[in-house]
């Protein structure tokens, strides 16, 4: 299997053609990892890699009638643990640490039959919407390399779009599949809270905002994905009813007509929002309505400054947690020189949060999940930019020496209100970029990033789409039908992917 071949497959399309036995499976893999080789110096996307093992693990498989036989992909460097493999969260306090058992996720794709290239490039716990951690550095748009894939799955998505693999793990906590899936010209779908395993060893992650999927260039592996991975786990904290038709089956019925379908290109935060995002909408809308669909401009009924102000509250109580589990693994305290500004500020912002203000803020999540849940009887859809502007520059988010000092010295000396202050102020600059997605993880609802718009300066710009929860079907629908018309991007114009 030469380079054009490879390319122009998806992870479907590779399965189908192992299983007929028209290509091997080492065939496929060596082509993923001269890929890889050609392309990671530049794009830093994988920064642990086990392609040897991969080539022993497709002997030892059980069977060629695996769904995923000899399917190359790669895992996030966080909560997808591969047993026997380091896995550091962007951390240099991980560094050296070795998963001893597989990611429940984990399981059920090498139960399908993939072969596991390594994991990819995240920022440190996940926190960012860039992919910058100190550790490794930082990762490169495919489409770009002066600018950012985003974040926090964006060695996931540099990998896809740069064509190492046709799809890679990801995780969605704040907008982590669908902001990279913007920048890069992927299709990207966070499911509906406890749609896919968890654990073990823990029942939810991020109180149920952060959620396990992957990033995909094609509808249809993302489908594929959906109907392998959901679950109704019992020892999770949160489960979804399966849905029985399957999801790729359902690809090509069409929607029903009319859907009434609501829009916005105000930011729920009052930040700017670009006129490229706001043409990306637009265009969504002016399709939809030649569809035949009703569709009408309408600002949600929730306040989203105070909404992000719950997820930091969120966000802070879980860092220090995160912090002193450490602590207790590694026999000392910890100090500001073992992690990045971002994890040391919500870890002492954390410190301040009471268990009753914790609790108050998830409720906060719940009343937004009533209000939206109310907003899905009129409203099928609810559309928005998925980011309010392209791909940042590399850097161009990542703090400077001098406020990180700044940032550490503040937080230590205020009290806990002007703590989550400093947190809110010190995102603020990234949340510009992203302040679309959030809502989603905290309502536990599905949606998804298309990419459907090209900027003037050649980077893709993705539409969001939120649907009620346990409708994956309806988006994936409406994704397909995108997919099959001019409007749809792709890697169309990636210079990388075309290399």
């Amino acid at each position: 299997m030469n380079k054009k071949e490879y390319l122009q497959l998806d992870a479907v399309d590779i399965a189908s053609l192992i299983k007929k036995k028209e290509v091997q499976a080492k065939e496929v893999i060596k082509a993923a990892v001269d890929r890889m080789e050609e392309v990671n110096p530049t794009i830093n996307a994988v920064v642990f890699e086990r392609s040897k093992r991969a080539y022993e693990e497709l002997d030892s498989l059980s069977s060629y009638e695996l769904p995923f036989y000899g399917v190359p992909m790669l895992l996030k460097n966080i909560s997808q643990n591969l047993e026997g493999e380091p896995i550091s969260s962007g951390s240099r306090l991980l560094n050296h640490y070795i998963a001893n058992h597989d990611a429940h996720f984990v399981k059920k794709l090498r139960d399908a039959g993939f072969s596991f290239l390594g994991h990819t490039n995240t920022p440190e716990f996940g926190l960012k919407n860039i992919t910058e951690p100190e550790i490794y550095g930082p990762t490169r748009n495919p489409w770009n390399t002066d600018y950012s894939p985003g974040g926090s799955s964006g060695g996931s998505a540099a990998s896809v779009a740069a064509g190492i693999v046709p799809v890679a793990g990801a995780s969605d906590g704040g907008g982590s599949i669908r902001i990279p899936a913007s920048f890069t010209g992927l299709f990207g779908l966070k499911p509906t809270r406890g749609r896919t395993p968890v654990g073990p060893g823990y029942g939810r992650s991020w109180q149920g905002a952060a959620i396990n999927f992957v990033l995909s260039r094609s509808v249809k592996d993302s489908a594929a994905f959906l109907d392998l991975l959901q679950t109704v786990q019992p020892e999770a904290a949160f489960q979804t009813p399966l849905y029985t038709e399957g999801y790729r089956n359902i690809l090509n019925k069409p929607l029903p007509k009319p859907l009434r379908i609501a829009y916005s290109t105000k930011s729920p935060v009052h930040t700017p929002v670009s006129d490229e995002a706001k043409k990306a909408v637009e265009k969504m809308v002016k399709w939809l309505d030649r569809q035949g669909h009703i569709v009408e401009e309408r600002d949600l009924p929730i306040d989203g400054i105070q909404l992000m102000k719950e997820y930091y509250i969120m966000n802070s109580g879980e860092m220090n947690a995160t912090v002193r589990s450490l602590e207790k693994a590694i026999g000392r305290p910890l100090t500001k020189d073992d992690m990045e500004i971002e994890s040391w500020v919500l870890h002492i912002a954390g410190k301040s949060i009471s268990a009753a203000e914790y609790s108050e803020s998830l409720a906060a999540w719940d009343l937004a999940a009533e209000k939206m849940a109310h907003f899905h009887r009129t409203y099928d859809f609810y559309i928005t930019p998925a980011t309010a502007f392209p791909a940042p520059k590399v850097g161009e988010l990542t703090h400077s020496k001098e406020a990180q000092f700044e940032l550490q010295k503040k937080v230590e000396e205020a009290d806990k209100v002007e703590q989550q202050q400093i947190v809110y102020d010190m995102f603020l600059p990234s949340l510009t970029y992203t302040p679309f997605t959030q809502l989603a993880n905290l309502t536990g609802q599905p949606a998804m990033s298309v990419p459907i718009h090209m900027t003037k300066d050649a980077l893709p710009l993705g539409v969001q789409v939120m649907t009620q929860k346990g409708d994956e079907h309806r988006l994936l629908q409406l994704a397909a039908q995108l997919e099959q018309t001019d409007l749809w991007i792709g890697m169309k114009g990636n210079p990388m992917f075309k290399n």
